[in-house]
């Protein structure tokens, strides 16, 4: 038997630790088990299962209750992925027509109102750009600052006066009528996050876990998978 810290065979019984025999080198004074428990945790099957259910629709208690994994795991789990992945993926092609709305939400109470201002691509799915704020121009003008590179033709949005502030003059056409794509996408974030249901008890308690939501969701969208946390 040799020391793990200085590879000495000089050692001695020293009692035992947990019921299993413990080793103390003389050498060095290292103390030791020659044989430990393989480590505890989660294997990747598990953790995929859980993000799964997580980006189709079911709250974090809700996992917990299925798989007996703690929810303050799973949220520690997506806030590790969430923090890994971009906001958006880039479009294979600069958008011809863009499509701009803002779904309401809240955190932590129904009276701290939270919008997530959208943008997509009138011709193709998924969401290209968002952000997560009020329902100011401040919040709206880092979403402007990606839109406005695909110089489009026209944008589509339902009136809000923050746009005309934004948009170059006649480029904006208000329409609900020509916005089926992006509340198309709206919808699927309400319906894909347990947080953003209408009717739930689940709900944000903070704005750093609902971007982190949307980052984990607009992946699965995309390659319909997971990343796994570490």
């Amino acid at each position: 038997m040799q020391c793990p810290e200085c590879q000495s065979t000089h050692i001695r019984k020293n009692g035992k630790r947990k019921g299993k025999q413990n080793h103390i080198c003389v050498t060095c004074g290292r103390q030791f088990i020659e044989c430990y428990d393989p480590p505890q945790g989660y294997s990747e099957e598990v953790k995929r299962e859980c993000l799964l259910m997580y980006t189709n629709g079911m709250g974090f208690r809700a996992i917990e209750r299925v798989k007996g994994v703690h929810h303050t795991t799973v949220i520690h789990w997506v806030k590790q992925v969430g923090q890994q992945l971009p906001d958006a993926y880039d479009p294979d092609q600069a958008p011809e027509v863009g499509e701009l709305d803002e779904l309401e939400t809240f955190v932590g109470s129904k009276k701290n109102k939270i919008w997530i201002w959208t943008a997509v691509d009138h011709f193709c799915a998924g969401i290209l750009g968002w952000v997560v704020g009020d329902h100011s121009a401040a919040t709206f003008a880092p979403l402007w600052m990606i839109v406005q590179q695909w110089q489009c033709y026209f944008y589509v949005t339902d009136g809000w006066k923050v746009y005309p502030g934004f948009l170059p003059d006649g480029d904006q056409i208000v329409s609900k009528t020509y916005m089926t794509r992006v509340e198309s996408e709206n919808t699927r974030l309400r319906h894909y996050l347990a947080r953003l249901h209408r009717k739930t008890l689940c709900y944000s308690k903070s704005v750093e876990m609902l971007r982190h939501s949307i980052r984990l969701l607009l992946h699965y969208l995309k390659f319909r998978d997971v990343p796994l946390p570490s």
